[in-house]
C-alpha cells in the first residue's frame, strides 16, 4: 500500500496512489546533507564538526488514468491547481506499509505533463521542495505534569524545611533527531521554569503568572515564541523576561527527563508539553 495526499494551504487536496485517477509510478528524491569540518595547518585530513540536513527534494511520477480527453484535461487542471507553486507550503501525507508520516512541501515549479503522443493516458511529473527535511508523525505527543510539593521536614521548632517544589516526568523522543517542544505553564507561579534534566538546559521566564494565566513557549527554530496569555485572552510578548541563561532546548532522541518548578509554594501550577517526532527517512 502506498498513498500520497497533498493538501494546499487553501485546503484543497489531491490523492495519488496505486489506482485511478492518479497513479503514482515512482516516488524519488533525496535529503542531502552538508558535512561541516575544519582543517588546521599541517593537519592530515580534517576535523569533523557537524552534519546539517539540506532541504529535501521529492519527485512524483505517475499517470492520469481516466477515459476521454475531456476527463484527462479536467484532472490535469486539478493537479495544476492543487500543486500551484504560488500557494506556498502545503502538507504531503505519505501512507505506506510502515505507517504514516507527513512533511511540509511546496511545488518546485508547475506540474509537467509530457506530450501524450496519442497515448490513452496522461503522464505527469511533480517536483516538490521540503524546506524542513524531516518527516513528522501525523500526531502530536503530549503529557501533562501536575505540580507536586515534597521533601524532607525535620521535627524541630525552627521552621526548617528542605523541599523540592517541582515535578519530573520522562518524555520519549522516538525520532531520529532532536525535536522542539511547545509547552503551556499554567499559573499561579513565579519565575516559571522548565528544565531538561537530561541535557541540563532550561527555560526560565522572570515573571509572575496569576491564577488563570499561562505561559506559552515554542522552541522551534525560526518560530520561537514566548507569550503570557491572560485570563481575559489577551497576550503579552514575554521574550524580554527570559533569564539570559535560558536555552530554547529540544528533546534529544531517547528518554528525556523534564522538570518544572516555580519560586513559590503554590501547588496548583501545571505544565502541558507537546512535540512531534522527526525522522530522516521513511
Amino acid at each position: 500500500m502506498r498513498k500520497l495526499t497533498f493538501t494546499s494551504n487553501r485546503g484543497e487536496s489531491v490523492t495519488l496512489g496505486n489506482s485511478a485517477p492518479f497513479l503514482v509510478t515512482k516516488l524519488g528524491g533525496t535529503g542531502p546533507a552538508t558535512i561541516q569540518s575544519q582543517k588546521s595547518p599541517h593537519q592530515d585530513g580534517v576535523t569533523y564538526l557537524d552534519t546539517l540536513m539540506e532541504p529535501r527534494q521529492l519527485t512524483l511520477e505517475g499517470a492520469i488514468l481516466v477515459k476521454g480527453a475531456e476527463a484527462i484535461f479536467a484532472n490535469r487542471r486539478k493537479l495544476s491547481s492543487v500543486f500551484n507553486p504560488k500557494l506556498g507550503l502545503g502538507t504531503l501525507r505519505y501512507e505506506y506499509d510502515g505507517g504514516t508520516k507527513e512533511i511540509q512541501a511546496v511545488a518546485d515549479g508547475a506540474v509537467v505533463f509530457p506530450d501524450r503522443s496519442g497515448m490513452p493516458t496522461q503522464r505527469f511529473l511533480i517536483n516538490l521542495l521540503c524546506p524542513q527535511p524531516f518527516w513528522l508523525d501525523t500526531f502530536t505527543t503530549g503529557k501533562e505534569m501536575s505540580y507536586l510539593a515534597g521533601g524532607l521536614s525535620f521535627p524541630l521548632r525552627l521552621g526548617t524545611n528542605f523541599s523540592n517544589r517541582g515535578f519530573q516526568m520522562n518524555f520519549r523522543n522516538d525520532g531520529d533527531v532532536s525535536t522542539p517542544i511547545r509547552f503551556k505553564f499554567y499559573g499561579p507561579a513565579i519565575n516559571p521554569t522548565v528544565t531538561n534534566v537530561t541535557t541540563g538546559e532550561f527555560i526560565r521566564v522572570k515573571r509572575e503568572l496569576l491564577e488563570g494565566d499561562y505561559l506559552e513557549v515554542d522552541t522551534t527554530f525560526g518560530n520561537k515564541r514566548v507569550e503570557i496569555v491572560r485570563q481575559d485572552g489577551s497576550r503579552e510578548n514575554a521574550f524580554h523576561y527570559i533569564d539570559l541563561a535560558s536555552t530554547f532546548f529540544s528533546l534529544v532522541p531517547g528518554v528525556n527527563k523534564l522538570e518544572y518548578s516555580s519560586s513559590d509554594d503554590n501547588t496548583r501550577a501545571k505544565v502541558q508539553i507537546t512535540y512531534r517526532n522527526r525522522y530522516v527517512g521513511v
